[in-house]
């Protein structure tokens, strides 16, 4: 700590490896505390290593990293861990952003996003709430500034073939005595014309035509020994225009005027490094990045300023109340209902459960109350207020009183899609302690879910057989099912802590990927097949998103990461129903039924990550081959 310290304001590349350290593995733990993935959490340590010239060997796990980072001359091993674990999908994609930031402004190039103008400006307003706002903005100033300086680039253009017309022009009546004899013969015509009286037109007509004769075989000698200067002339004239427009081309883009004459450009591997903004000015002053500098290798980030823009995205509040994310838990857990088979009564008791059970859990997690805990107590009140909220129907219609698999829809809002997923991620890139961690606390929540259910059943006298035919012509319901499936992954998305924008492109893939595997297991595909298929089409779609990000098709704004699209899209496929009816079978003792379901939900499950990891292979040559 006393090595940080006395490093706090220093340049962090010309800090010690005690403070490089902190800002890498404190990077790699905030990534870690969103719920992604080990690999991304340590492809985000390594990008912020490189540039400050530090290797990292780090072991990452569920809640806790075990990081080596050396510079070549002095080591130092960190070991930190989190009291527990979460998904934030708006911190994952902060801190790609604090990744392009901070390698830009060392002089390296930008690996998460095109434009780094935009990770720069989120870094300048991360006390701004709506961060996603924020890049849009500054997305549009960007478009702005691309086409007045595109308009600017085409007047300078087209003045430059102005003026060398003007020039070519101005060469050609200097050097072709063609029009003057024309001007005079015009002269000589109306004199004519005028002294037709006085003179004889026969031998006045001849008299011109001599002369103008005489004048064309002199003009036409003279032209022959010009021309080559008229076009040595317009040639130079043409290759000055081109080189002004060309440097003033240049000046605009770099921010400096061009100088007249003796401009000399930098070298190729000058300006590819030309990032570096004045010693100690960054924070105070974003408009140096992106020009010019000299490149003595240090930087005007210091350790405090590095820290302290992850002070702000750590404590950065969440986007939505616990009112407004039980309504997102109650529309994603209604939909996932109706896509299960269910009807509108279903819907009604599942959306009032789950929207009571997840308001609950946000406000037990704001306590640090145990994980476990917390899903215990939630599950088993989403499951009383939904055969409540039937009863009470019931009142006035009695077939509401049969709907007893509803509740079962009322849980699914505790499902851990992104522990489930990034943890066959990790088994698939080898890290099996990660892996394995992972999915085992899957297990653990699913446990506790399923039990709670469970005993509610038990105590309220409930039979779950599961939901009745709903008899709609298949084209209606392919369209609902499009539509439920939008909501469903947008309810997800919201839990996830997901901006608007980034729930609204996760819905878009949702809506194609999950109608899609309805309407494939309706024609007979095994629902296995029909999961990796969805998973797979999930990972092609936000793959084909980012790059068309990447290449400008796009706004840069909505270059999202991919496993914030990817997840909420696919969670909605999990079977919870499956997972459910092997603990109710359990629970009775019926232990043929209970694997039967069991291994169902386990075939369904392992295809899903199973499926994202062939699009990524598919996709990313880091995935394709192990280097």
């Amino acid at each position: 700590m006393e090595d940080i310290e006395r490093d706090w304001d220093k340049p962090i590349t010309e800090a010690g490896i005690a403070a490089k350290a902190s800002v890498i593995v404190r990077v790699g733990l905030l990534d870690l505390s969103a719920g992604t993935g080990s690999f991304r959490v340590r492809e985000m340590m390594h990008r912020i290593a490189y540039p400050l010239g530090v290797h990292v060997r780090a072991d990452v796990n569920l809640t806790d990293i075990e990081a080596a980072c050396t510079d070549g001359k002095d080591r130092i091993t960190e070991v930190i861990d989190l009291p527990s674990t979460g998904v934030n999908t708006e911190r994952i994609w902060l801190l790609e952003h604090y990744a392009d930031w901070f390698s830009v402004n060392l002089g390296e190039d930008s690996m998460y996003h095109s434009r780094p103008e935009v990770s720069k400006g989120l870094m300048q307003h991360l006390d701004s709430k709506d961060a996603s706002q924020v890049s849009a903005q500054l997305a549009k100033q960007l478009r702005e500034e691309d086409k007045e300086r595109e308009e600017e680039e085409a007047e300078e253009h087209h003045g430059g073939q102005d003026a060398v017309l003007d020039a070519l022009e101005a060469a050609s009546q200097h050097l072709n005595p063609n029009d003057t004899v024309a001007r005079q013969l015009n002269v000589h015509e109306s004199d004519w014309s005028d002294s037709a009286m006085t003179q004889s037109l026969a031998a006045r007509a001849a008299d011109e035509r001599a002369r103008a004769q005489a004048a064309q075989e002199q003009a036409a000698r003279e032209q022959n020994g010009g021309a080559s200067a008229q076009t040595g002339t317009s040639e130079q004239t043409s290759a000055s225009e081109q080189a002004g427009t060309s440097a003033s081309c240049k000046s605009h883009v770099s921010g400096r005027k061009a100088p007249s004459e003796g401009f000399i450009p930098p070298a190729p591997d000058a300006r590819k490094h030309a990032h570096k903004p004045p010693k100690g000015q960054y924070a105070e002053h974003f408009d140096h990045v992106g020009k010019e500098r000299g490149f003595n290798g240090k930087s005007g980030i210091t350790v405090r300023q590095a820290h302290q823009r992850l002070d702000m995205i750590e404590h950065r509040k969440p986007l939505y109340s616990p009112a407004f994310a039980g309504l997102a838990s109650a529309i994603a857990c209604a939909s996932f209902v109706f896509l299960l088979g269910g009807g509108p009564y279903d819907m009604i008791g599942a959306f009032v459960g789950a929207g009571l059970g997840h308001w609950l859990r946000r406000l037990l997690f704001k306590r640090h109350l145990n994980q476990f805990f917390v899903t215990f107590v939630c599950v088993a009140v989403a499951a009383l207020a939904c055969t409540g909220m039937l009863r009470l129907i019931g009142l006035f219609d009695p077939v509401a009183l049969q709907h007893d698999t509803a509740y079962i829809g009322a849980m699914l809002f505790v499902i851990p899609g992104f522990p489930l997923i990034t943890g066959g991620l990790d088994m698939a890139k080898i890290d099996f302690p990660s892996g394995v961690q992972r999915v085992t606390y899957v297990l653990c929540i699913i446990l506790m879910a399923t039990l709670a259910g469970w005993m509610v059943a038990t105590i309220v006298h409930l039979h779950p057989t599961g939901f009745e035919p709903l008899g709609l012509n298949p084209w209606v319901n392919m369209l609902l099912r499009a539509l439920f499936a939008f909501l469903g992954v947008w309810g997800f998305s919201v839990m996830f802590n997901s901006p608007q924008r980034m729930c609204l492109t996760a819905a878009v893939i949702g809506m194609i990927t999950d109608t899609l595997r309805l309407e494939l297991v309706d024609m007979g595909v095994p629902a296995e097949a029909g999961a990796f298929i969805g998973a797979f089409l999930a990972g092609i779609l936000a793959t084909m998103w980012r790059s068309s990000v990447r290449k400008g098709w796009l706004p840069p704004h909505l270059g999202y990461p991919r496993i914030c699209l990817t997840v909420p899209s696919i969670v909605i496929m999990v079977p919870g129903m499956y997972m459910y009816r092997a603990m109710w079978y359990l629970g009775s003792f019926e232990t043929l039924h209970a694997l039967d379901w069991a291994f169902r939900a386990f075939m369904v499950i392992i295809c899903l990550p199973i499926g994202l990891a062939m699009a990524r292979v598919v996709t990313d040559k880091s995935w394709r081959y192990d280097i």
